[in-house]
């Protein structure tokens, strides 16, 4: 099952997992592809080894269903085989999860990351249920996805070890908890075998050096190849450098977090030049005072 998690197709599910925002053009909010190309290029360029689209960063949330597909669609249409393409699927309902995995499915996806939203508070047999359904659906792998503080559920690693061992296509992990004991309990449960994703970015360091198969992060699109320096850094024995290297991205991994991805990426994407837009609605464009702020981390980062 690992196996099928690290090769699909030929192609390697492992490093720096580049998360794109979804540009939108200023006023009217219609999704901007010229400018989502645009920032894949720059993310492939930067040495990203997969590329994933509709995550928190991409605003998922708040696209509408004609906006998600063009965004997936489109997506992997220019990534065009040069990496791995992950599609995110953050749904309330398992009906319409399924939906979004079988298109994700059908458009070319090499894997798809499944977060269950929830409204009401789910029991582990209906977080179990969510994803066997959307794995019955689908030939291509599923990243669980553990993000408590937006979608609202919190999963164990040993109840999502428990969905790997159970179901077909559930193969690998991104944990973003924050929580490094949790991706220690993962890797000493699994015996190193279940790949598990870091998804918290201010803990990028530990998460590496406790085994994690990638680190899955929007800081690509404001810091280039930083992310992936450290994570050749760690691969290749090099603890001075990674720690270097971390110190040097550590204030603009906290600033992003604490400051909303969307808003954060989107507002230092349009510091760089590429025209982004800003958030959707209810999000809010950072300040100016905290735009100040991230511009001085940016040219103090660079």
């Amino acid at each position: 099952m690992c196996e099928l998690t690290l090769y699909m197709n030929n192609k390697l599910i492992s490093g720096i997992v580049a998360y794109t925002v979804t540009p939108f053009f200023n006023g009217d909010e219609q999704v901007n592809l010229d400018a989502l190309k645009l920032l894949i290029d720059e993310l492939i360029d930067s040495g990203a080894n997969v590329i994933a689209a509709l995550g928190s960063a991409g605003e998922c949330a708040y696209l509408d269903d004609d906006e998600w597909k063009v965004v997936a669609s489109e997506t992997i249409k220019h990534v065009n085989g040069r990496v791995p393409v992950i599609i995110g699927i953050s749904e309330l309902t398992t009906k319409k999860a399924v939906e979004r995995a079988i298109f994700a499915n059908e458009i070319g996806a090499d894997a798809i990351m499944v977060s269950p939203f929830s409204y009401y508070r789910l029991s582990e047999d209906e977080i179990y249920d969510h994803y066997a359904v959307i794995s019955a659906a689908i030939s291509i792998p599923i990243m669980i996805y553990n993000n408590p503080t937006t979608c609202g559920v919190d999963m164990s690693p040993e109840f999502m070890l428990s969905m790997v061992e159970n179901i077909e296509n559930a193969t690998m992990i991104k944990e973003s908890t924050g929580d490094i004991q949790r991706m220690r309990t993962l890797h000493r449960l699994s015996n190193g075998t279940v790949p598990f994703f870091n998804g918290c970015n201010y803990i990028a360091l530990d998460a590496l050096n406790t085994g994690a198969e990638g680190w899955c992060t929007a800081a690509p699109c404001l810091i280039g190849d930083l992310p992936k320096q450290l994570f050749n850094a760690v691969k290749n024995s090099k603890p001075e450098k990674a720690k270097q290297l971390f110190e040097q991205q550590l204030p603009l991994l906290e600033f992003i977090v604490n400051g909303g991805l969307a808003s954060t990426v989107k507002a230092g994407l349009e510091m760089k030049g590429l025209n982004v837009g800003t958030a959707r609605r209810p999000l809010k464009p950072l300040t100016n005072e905290k735009k100040k702020v991230l511009e001085g981390i940016l040219k103090a980062t660079s």
